[in-house]
């Protein structure tokens, strides 16, 4: 029987249907946190395995002291099999993203909202091109996630999402803040997606090319300076677009995360490993183009987008 759910202040809540887009590692945590909490969750997604496994098993993941967690949820790769939906949380690689913008134009009500919470830039973009620009939105995640097989992952930190300050988002803040993430709101997105940005720029090409831990990456003097370039050059392009980031230091900034995830394996290291499609060119890729509109020279992010497609090549 489902879990009666209140709101901050103890008050009955009435129920709303959350979409997850995706059934990688971090659509496997959403999906299983926020089931876990007793909220009416559906997954739309194609890997095979992964349907199989959650339609057998539901969906789980093992939080910071080692408990599994686990939750029942609808799973299809139809998405003609949902009703219509209230919120689609947007968790597929950005290559993606095209296809998936099509899918829930079918099964998405017609005040529903997208909220991406992908990597990189262009995702809410190719998304409101589909469902319109009134019912996109994006925001950002700081987590790790490691999937360690088909509808089980392993959580590394306390899950973070950022998100724009917007009251059309205030029931979804309410679910995710029940479901125990922690959340931080933000009146400037551009900043905010552009801060995600340039941590991601540092952490996922040089972890996926050495195929080592993110918290391997500070702990090494060589690994650091790598990480600084990157970061600089991220940085400098942002300002060359009169972006105004969130912090001083953006080598700081990646730091950090990468001490509240150090032990986990980025998602573009999972993707290299599995032989999967990687998100580098909208991650460094975007730092790229931007930086080369604005005359901003990015030698280091370059040379990565370039390992990175060599390294998929092979």
């Amino acid at each position: 029987m489902p879990k009666k759910i209140f709101n901050l202040e103890g008050k009955p809540l009435t129920q709303k249907s959350v979409l997850i887009a995706g059934t990688g590692a971090v659509a496997t945590l959403f999906a299983a946190k926020m089931g876990d909490a007793g909220y009416n969750v559906k997954m739309l997604g194609f890997w095979p395995e992964a349907v199989q496994a959650i339609r057998a098993q539901g969906v789980r993941f093992i939080d910071q002291h080692g408990i599994t967690h686990s939750a029942h949820v609808q799973v299809s790769s139809n998405p003609c099999e949902f009703g219509p939906i209230d919120y689609a949380l947007v968790l597929i690689k950005s290559w993606q993203t095209r296809k998936y913008a099509r899918l829930l134009k079918e099964c998405l009500s017609d005040d529903g909202i997208a909220l991406t919470l992908q990597n990189g830039l262009g995702n809410r973009e190719i998304l409101a091109g589909e469902l319109g620009e009134g019912r996109c939105l994006a925001g950002t995640i700081v987590m790790g996630a490691t999937i360690l097989q088909p509808g089980l992952v392993q959580l590394s930190g306390d899950p973070m999402i950022q998100l724009e300050r917007d009251p059309r988002l205030d029931r979804l803040v309410e679910i995710f803040t029940q479901s125990g993430f922690q959340v931080e709101t933000f009146d400037d997105l551009v900043s905010l997606r552009w801060s995600k940005l340039i941590i991601n720029s540092g952490i996922n090409p040089l972890s996926a090319v050495l195929g080592v831990t993110n918290g391997e990456l500070a702990a090494n003097p060589h690994s650091r300076s790598i990480l600084s370039v990157l970061a600089r050059e991220a940085a400098q392009t942002a300002a060359a677009n009169g972006v105004k980031l969130p912090y001083d230091d953006p080598l700081v900034a990646i730091e950090d995360v990468i001490q509240r995830t150090a032990q986990n394996t980025s998602s573009m290291l999972q993707d290299l490993q599995r032989g999967a499609p990687t998100e580098i060119e909208a991650i460094n890729g975007e730092i790229v183009r931007h930086a080369h509109r604005n005359g901003v020279s990015v030698p280091v992010n370059e040379c990565f987008v370039s390992l990175v497609k060599a390294m998929v090549e092979r």
